[in-house]
């Protein structure tokens, strides 16, 4: 058994549900219990349920700081994994409260908090909670200004450059990061974009940002997403398009897995 997961290896035939290869093709989302696609701009279940059945054990500590509509945490509670969620916006943090505690509780705790990830105080919430560290952290920012989710000036969304978002994201990394054990796991969850007649590479811009604070990348995983609220039932315009074109359509978003190695 692994020191970061619950896997005995010696019946790893039995945990056929655990992906190991690097590309994720996933037909439909879990929708069962609390589970909701409502919120847009919300990753499937199955990526915080393969990352935690992974890189965690049950009673394990788990800090999402983009936490909007609660999906991880709700995952995190299934596994009977304890978990802290931080959403910016009151209004989307109180119906994820409400969500996660529609949810068999399973020996595990879950506590939603509203704020500013990049600089909220998570070491006054730890000692509060009795909380060391956290075994692993798992980053779904905005894929910088795709979606709109709302006017606040703090939202990683409204950032009005690329650089910005950077930036933005780094202070995010490091206010969570900091609190990750050393040796534990973090991921981030994240796609590119296009703007201006070419791909602007948010993943590896952002992958990049890990590296430069000495983390271990681990893994580069690739999911499949097919369509979306955005795109909805216009796939053959989306084609129509891109025949016309010069570009390809976006079906992939990234799924980075990296290592602490040294304390930030």
């Amino acid at each position: 058994m692994a020191k970061y997961n619950d896997i005995d290896m010696q019946n790893w035939r039995d945990y056929p549900e655990i992906l190991t290869d690097s590309l994720w093709l996933i037909d439909r989302r879990d929708n069962s219990g609390a589970h909701t696609a409502d919120y847009h701009g919300n990753f499937i279940p199955q990526i915080p349920h393969q990352l935690f059945s992974r890189y965690t054990k049950r009673q394990d500590w788990i800090l999402d700081p983009f936490l909007g509509s609660g999906t991880s945490l709700i995952e995190a509670q299934r596994l009977g994994r304890n978990a802290v969620g931080i959403e910016l916006q009151a209004p989307v943090a109180e119906a994820a409260r409400r969500r996660i505690a529609s949810e068999p509780p399973n020996q595990s705790q879950s506590l939603v908090l509203t704020g500013d990830s990049r600089r909220f105080n998570l070491e006054e919430v730890m000692a509060q909670q009795g909380i060391e560290h956290f075994q692993f952290v798992l980053l779904h920012p905005p894929y910088w200004d795709i979606i709109h989710f709302s006017d606040d000036a703090s939202d990683l969304a409204n950032a009005p450059t690329l650089e910005d978002f950077l930036a933005d994201l780094a202070a995010v990394i490091e206010n969570s990061t900091q609190h990750l054990a050393k040796n534990r796991y973090c991921a981030l969850v994240i796609a590119d974009k296009y703007a201006n007649s070419q791909v602007v590479p948010l993943g590896f811009y952002a992958m990049q940002l890990f590296l430069e604070r000495g983390f271990l990348l681990k893994a580069i995983l690739v999911k499949n997403f097919g369509e979306t609220k955005a795109k909805g039932k216009n796939q053959g315009i989306w084609r129509y398009r891109a025949l016309a074109s010069d570009f390809y359509i976006f079906k992939h978003e990234y799924i980075f897995v990296f290592k602490k190695v040294k304390q930030l």
